[in-house]
């Protein structure tokens, strides 16, 4: 019999792990209930075509005849979430003692589906906006007594390269990587970077402590909040600039537009002087925050 945690790792894509997420809590009798396998691969038969152990359901003029039951309930849910996926983030955690919002249930409105495989993992899902609002809240009720690392990365489609299960379990292969010291964020803005962390860590791009972190989205909800979108184009065009006589004149006309506010944010945090790098991360959480 498959467990919930061998259910989401056979999704491929985020509309898929969402999916799974709402059937094992309104539907568990349906995945994780003891079935008979499906019959060897052949010719004219086989097992379903999505997890390769349970037997096909008939084919009728609603079903394909090509998945289980719990395969294609997964499928049709999966079926009305891809819009919601596509604004979601997954938080893989690894603490050294659940949160108590987790052992509760984590009846929250902005929490779109929960999975907790042990005393030690959890798994959430959750708009991009409400990012922020969680970490506060485990900041505020765990402060330093909650150790671990918490990693948030995207959602993929079909299209992603990797399937979804692939990127979770290549998460959960780093978890072990810091000790449990103190809580440690880790924000993969984009999917390959699950695949060459070390290359972004490196550039101190990647893992943050708790508080580090939050002052990062704050910055990005000010940034987002004090300059129009026009505006926010223009000083991402600017600021990629190689060619420092270039950048200087731009810089001119580009002060001569902007408000009082902010001009003096850009030049309290000396925007110029920062790395490409940490620049394309501001601009990556700024999906991740609300205006002010």
């Amino acid at each position: 019999m498959l467990s919930g945690f061998d259910w989401l790792r056979r999704s491929q894509t985020g509309a898929e792990l969402l999916a799974t997420l709402k059937c094992l809590e309104t539907q568990p009798e349906l995945l994780l209930h003891e079935q008979e396998l499906g019959p060897p691969q052949s010719a004219l038969q086989g097992p379903c075509q999505r997890c390769w152990i349970y037997p096909r359901r008939s084919s009728s003029a609603q079903y394909s005849g090509r998945y289980c039951r719990a395969c294609q309930a997964i499928l049709n849910t999966a079926r009305q979430l891809g819009q919601l996926s596509r604004e979601s983030a997954v938080i893989w955690g690894f603490v050294n003692r659940l949160p108590g919002q987790l052992s509760q249930g984590f009846q929250d409105s902005r929490v779109l589906g929960t999975f907790v495989q042990d005393q030690n993992h959890f798994l959430v899902m959750l708009r991009h906006r409400e990012l922020k609002p969680l970490l506060q809240e485990l900041g505020l009720y765990h402060g330093d007594e909650l150790k671990g690392l918490a990693q948030i990365f995207p959602t993929v489609g079909l299209s992603g390269g990797a399937s979804m299960g692939d990127v979770l379990c290549r998460i959960i292969h780093y978890e072990a990587n810091f000790p449990m010291d103190r809580l440690r964020v880790r924000f993969y803005a984009r999917p390959y970077q699950v695949l060459i962390p070390h290359v972004f860590d490196r550039k101190g791009v990647l893992t943050f402590d708790l508080a580090e972190f939050l002052s990062v989205l704050e910055m990005a909800a000010v940034f987002r909040t004090l300059l129009q979108p026009d505006e926010q184009h223009m000083l991402h065009e600017l600021l990629l600039i190689d060619d420092s006589a270039e950048t200087q004149f731009y810089w001119g006309r580009l002060m001569g537009l902007l408000n009082n506010q902010a001009k003096d944010m850009l030049s309290a945090w000396g925007i110029r002087q920062w790395s490409k790098d940490r620049i394309t991360l501001l601009y990556n959480l700024m999906d991740y925050v609300a205006y002010y």
